[in-house]
Parts: structure tokens; sequence; C-alpha cells
């Protein structure tokens, strides 16, 4: 059941928007389909109201900006980004994250079904009726496994190089950041990636995180600004700074499909050859050394 409320448009502009939203996912299925060259004419049409060869010649540096081979992402520079996998998603990529930033991507009725149809040609794996609003980021695309009924809010980050899943009727809130790597807090470069995963009905609620590796279990909640390193338990809801479970939902007894106390968790994979071992502990509870100096004082070390 949903709250929301349906909200209609003028007839010959939706049959406009559907015929765009049909034809795009039609060309993106056939493999001839040239995916630079379709995504540039597209943002040359929002962005410029004119076809990419005459901005060519009427504005070349905008016309170079929107070709993905002349743009660079961060991803690109990433060691554990499979270079090939990625270079068959950047043009949709660009253009998902370009049109946001048009009247095309600010307009929900319009967006939201490109962005559906880019993501089914992006993302490992994605479901029936996947909602995504405006702003949203991801770090290649390519290890998104989204199910059924997701919805994913403005300025989210899905930090997806190790491996994002969002179950049946998952909601992220605007501006949460969901992330599958982490870097020791010793050796920046040594990094590990870890498969992150939001259960069937779980809710991540406003600015809050989750770092990589955490499992929210069904129908778990995950609340404001909390940052979370571990796990949620099925119903449970979990606040503050490190995020803990401290209630429960009232339920009914029902199925639970990921339930953190049985689901795989990823053990780690590491992400740069130098670092190829796991990386051990490297922090130390507070102590009588970390007090605050008296007048004067100066203690030498090593």
């Amino acid at each position: 059941m949903t709250w929301l409320i349906p909200v209609n448009i003028d007839a010959g502009a939706q049959a406009t928007f559907s015929d765009f939203v049909r034809d795009l996912d039609g060309r993106l299925a056939d493999p001839g389909t040239d995916r630079v060259r379709l995504a540039r004419e597209i943002l040359a049409e929002a962005m410029y109201g004119r076809a990419y060869e005459q901005l060519t010649a009427d504005a070349p540096l905008a016309a170079l900006n929107l070709d993905s081979r002349n743009v660079t992402f961060e991803a690109e520079y990433y060691m554990a980004t499979d270079q090939e996998k990625f270079a068959r998603v950047k043009p949709l990529l660009w253009l998902w994250k370009t049109l946001d930033l048009t009247p095309v991507g600010q307009n929900p009725v319009l967006g939201i079904p490109v962005r559906r149809v880019l993501a089914g040609h992006i993302f490992r794996r994605v479901g029936a009726d996947f909602k995504c609003w405006q702003n949203v980021e991801f770090s290649v695309g390519y290890n998104m496994e989204v199910g059924d009924n997701v919805v994913v809010h403005r300025h989210v980050l899905l930090d997806d190089i190790g491996g994002i899943e969002l179950h049946d009727d998952a909601s992220v809130s605007d501006y949460v950041n969901i992330y599958s790597h982490t870097h020791s807090v010793l050796d920046g470069p040594d990094v590990t990636l870890k498969r992150t995963v939001i259960g069937r009905g779980a809710r991540i609620t406003y600015h809050s995180t989750i770092l990589a590796g955490a499992v929210v279990s069904d129908d778990a909640m995950l609340a404001t600004h909390a940052l979370l390193r571990d796990d949620i338990p099925p119903h449970g809801i979990a606040m503050g700074v490190p995020a803990r479970t401290s209630r429960f939902k009232v339920r009914p007894e029902s199925d639970v499909k990921v339930d953190s106390r049985t689901y795989p968790h990823d053990a780690g994979r590491k992400a740069n050859p130098q670092f190829p071992q796991p990386t051990p502990g490297q922090t130390r509870l507070p102590d009588e050394r970390d007090a605050p100096l008296a007048a004067g004082q100066v203690v030498k070390r090593g």
C-alpha cells in the first residue's frame, strides 16, 4: 500500500515522453547501438536543443563534454574497477548523471522512467518498478543488484565498487551514503571490498551512512543521521553514531529472507595487490598516554 496519489499530465506530452522512453529502451537493447553516440545525441537535444553535429560546429567545447570518451569518472582510477565492464556502462552513467541536471531529469514523470530503462542496461540486476529520483551517484553501476519496487531518493551515494544488494521494497531516503569498500586507517591504499546488503522492506532514512559489509535485515530501519558499522536484525531499528539496535517493530510472524544472523556475509576481497593480506587491527582504545598535557609538559615519543 502506498501513501502517494496519482498525478496526471497533458495526454499529448505523456505520449511523447512514453515514445521517447520506449525508443531509448529499444535502441539500448540493440547490440549494434553505439552507446556513446546515442548518449551524446540525447544530451545535445536535452541541453542545447540541437543535433550533436550542429553543436559541434557552433560550440565545440560544449559538444566535447557531452561525449563520454572525453570525460573521466572517479571509478576509472580505481584498481578494483573492471575496465571492460565499466567501458560498456560509462556512456549510460554519463547520460544518467548529466540528464539529471536538465528539465528532463528534474521532471519525475519522464526522469524516473528514463532512469529505470538505463538501470536495466547498467545494473547487474534490476527488478520491476524501480523508482530512482534525481542526482543519485554510483561508483561503477554494474555491481548493483536491485529487487522489485525499490525506491532510491535524491542525492544518494551508492558506492557499489564491492557490490550492493537492495532487496524487494527497500527504501533509501535522501542524502544516504551506502559504501562497499573500506580503507586501512594506516595505509589509505590498502582497500578491502565488501558487499553491502539491504533487506526486503528495509528503510534507510535521511542522511544516514552504511559502511561496507553491513547486512540490514528484512523490515529493519536505520535512523536519521545514524552511522551503521555492523548489522541490523529483522524488524530492528538502529540509531546513533555508531548505530545500535535499540528498538524493534511490533510485527506478526513472517518469513524472513535477509536475516543478518544467517545471511552470507562478504569476507572481503583486497583491491590493491600491494596489500594482498587481510588488514589487521590498527587502532587501540584511549589510555593514559592520551590524557591532556599539563602546562609546560613535554612528551617524548619513540
